[in-house]
């Protein structure tokens, strides 16, 4: 079953607080190329601002280096918070990309701000703009696919590359537009679990064929800790757990190392808003990791998996991208 679904990759550059941004987008670059050297399908880049440990906040910019440093996976994000640009700006900076890298690019959007209500206020003074995600998302499909003779306003580049756009959600309201619009649809199981199955269920009972798709398209998001073992990956699992904690507590977002036990680390409440935070999440050696996602594909559907995999050491996340497509065998 797992060998006909591709597998691609969610990156949000976590930073060690002993490293530099620029070492930790190398490590990003060169994760990047290894995924592209075992054959994952997308390597999608999220925007997120204002968080320390953080460092993918001029998302466009990654995605046009990863694509430069990588020979044949796709590219794109996942996503861009469209709330926080105008989508001109967003039409000419992926047409350019997909002008650069053709046939490589994806536009996955999101109506969130990426960060808080204030750091979204210093991104868009009108905080409403997310009302506007609808009427936006068409606004693109017109500046990104073929002039029409009739609008004053072209993306140039961007005109007629046709980037494929996808809708990223985490509630009913993204996979409704979705279905509406006839697009590809991410849920966003890594952070946000509560309505999969009734986004899922609402995305392919409303699917209307549209000329970018005929079929519905579903694509699921999931935590990834994929070690040699499955006491490892528990062990491992912990630098996750511990990020989860901080941005529940309002802290930096740094990617910390591994511990035996996060007993002493957190009080019963919070484990179990952690706990519910990453309650998808597929934590395992080869054989655990290969039942739990085959359960999952059969259950929802899955078209397409991507996985988040942030793991304190380099090495460990190089093994787990190894790990994963060893069980597509």
């Amino acid at each position: 079953m797992l060998a006909n679904i591709p597998f691609s990759l969610l990156e949000l550059a976590p930073m060690r607080e002993d490293t530099s941004v620029s070492e930790t987008l190398q490590k990003s670059t060169q994760y990047a190329q290894h995924a592209d050297q075992l054959g994952f399908h997308r390597f999608w880049l999220a925007e997120h601002h204002n968080m320390p440990g953080i460092v993918c906040a001029a998302t466009s910019i990654l995605i046009g280096h990863i694509a430069g440093n990588t020979q044949k996976i796709r590219v794109g994000s996942g996503g861009i918070m469209l709330p926080n640009h105008s989508t001109l700006v967003v039409a000419e900076q992926f047409g350019t990309l997909e002008s650069l890298y053709p046939g490589r690019i994806d536009l996955g959007l999101g109506r969130a701000p990426g960060s808080d209500p204030v750091t979204s206020q210093a991104l868009n003074s009108d905080l409403r703009r997310a009302d506007n995600f609808p009427s936006e998302v068409s606004e693109l499909q017109q500046l990104l696919g073929p002039y029409d003779g009739k609008h004053s306003i072209r993306a140039i580049p961007g005109e007629n590359t046709n980037v494929p756009l996808w809708l990223l959600g985490s509630s009913l309201f993204s996979a409704q537009l979705a279905a509406q619009k006839g697009l590809p649809y991410v849920f966003a199981g890594h952070f946000a679990p509560r309505f999969l199955h009734d986004a899922v269920a609402l995305y392919r009972r409303e699917f209307k064929p549209s000329e970018t798709l005929k079929v519905p398209y579903f694509m699921l998001a999931l935590p990834l800790v994929a070690a040699a073992t499955d006491e490892e990956a528990e062990y491992l699992s912990t630098t996750s757990k511990q990020r989860v904690l901080a941005l529940m507590r309002g802290k930096g977002l740094w990617l910390k190392a591994p511990v035996n036990s996060m007993d002493n680390l957190w009080n019963a409440q919070e484990k179990a808003q952690v706990d519910n935070f990453l309650s998808l999440s597929v934590i395992g050696g080869p054989t655990s990791i290969k039942h739990k996602l085959e359960i999952i594909a059969q259950q929802l559907n899955v078209d397409e998996f991507i996985f988040t995999n942030d793991l304190y050491d380099s090495e460990k996340r190089h093994q787990a991208l190894d790990i994963l497509m060893s069980i597509k065998q």
